[in-house]
């Protein structure tokens, strides 16, 4: 069967494929489009060399890693990027990306957790801040039971990622500037400054102190569970749905808002 006959059978899905096919040489075989995108793409298929049954694999492998994402979704939310992002959100802890952006930047953290790590509290901010004209611009940030994690993915390639260990951490400040307030985290190493709305900066350095003395303090020996912060975006979710319903007023909202974040 040559490569212009107006329809083939895939080798993977065993359905028919019009023109937009690929050929895979081991053996002489037709991949439709829907399972090269399922297998990766073209970057991550090389037609020269895999065959048929590798790119099986590599689609049931994708299939069970996305499976394995979805469930850790809905069971522990701040161990995936979506959940980090939907969290600070939620939680006024920051803003200044769409959802995707915000995917992007909280990938890199969730790329490099450590076995055993687990995120207690992430918030988005604005990176070395100087003056609202100087600074690194907005970066996610993590505080897991091991580290500060800090990350920000570039517009163009390549992405920037430190992280400092809480044992290195001398102090973190809380100062209110006219439009924004600065928390400030001093080092064995260094200091940088994190710039974010006054009402966000003050609810994150009380947040930061509370999850860093627990976690230092050994309460619940490191197991503090991160599934806490996750209830609390849930109530608020539903108290917001309650408020866009009608069936609460602004100021009740508040009041509940205030009552779950411990304001």
């Amino acid at each position: 069967m040559g490569f212009f006959d107006l329809k083939a059978i895939c080798g993977v899905c065993d359905r028919e494929t019009g023109l937009n096919r690929f050929k895979v040489k081991k053996p002489n075989a037709w991949i439709c489009p829907e399972c090269l995108k399922k297998a990766g793409g073209i970057t991550s298929v090389d037609f020269s060399k895999v065959t048929i049954e590798d790119i099986k694999q590599m689609i049931e492998e994708k299939e069970w890693k996305q499976e394995k994402r979805s469930n850790a979704f809905i069971n522990e939310p701040l161990s995936t990027a979506e959940g980090m992002y939907r969290y600070c959100i939620e939680n006024n802890l920051g803003s200044g990306w769409n959802e995707k952006w915000g995917g992007k930047h909280f990938k890199i953290i969730e790329n490099n957790l450590l076995d055993g790590e687990k995120v207690h509290l992430t918030f988005i901010g604005l990176h070395n801040y100087i003056s609202a004209t100087k600074h690194g611009n907005n970066f996610a940030y993590a505080i897991t039971n091991k580290r500060i994690m800090m990350a920000q993915k570039n517009t163009i390639a390549g992405e920037k990622f430190q992280s400092v260990s809480l044992d290195n951490i001398n102090d973190i400040t809380f100062k209110s500037g006219v439009a924004l307030g600065t928390v400030t985290v001093d080092t064995i190493k260094e200091t940088f400054n994190i710039g974010l709305s006054k009402v966000s900066a003050k609810l994150i350095n009380s947040k930061i102190h509370e999850v860093i003395n627990d976690i230092k303090n050994n309460k619940g020996n490191g197991k503090l569970e991160s599934n806490d912060a996750a209830s609390t975006a849930d109530e608020l979710k539903k108290f917001k749905e309650l408020l866009d319903m009608g069936a609460l007023t602004q100021e009740e909202f508040d009041i509940k808002k205030k009552q779950l974040l411990n304001l």
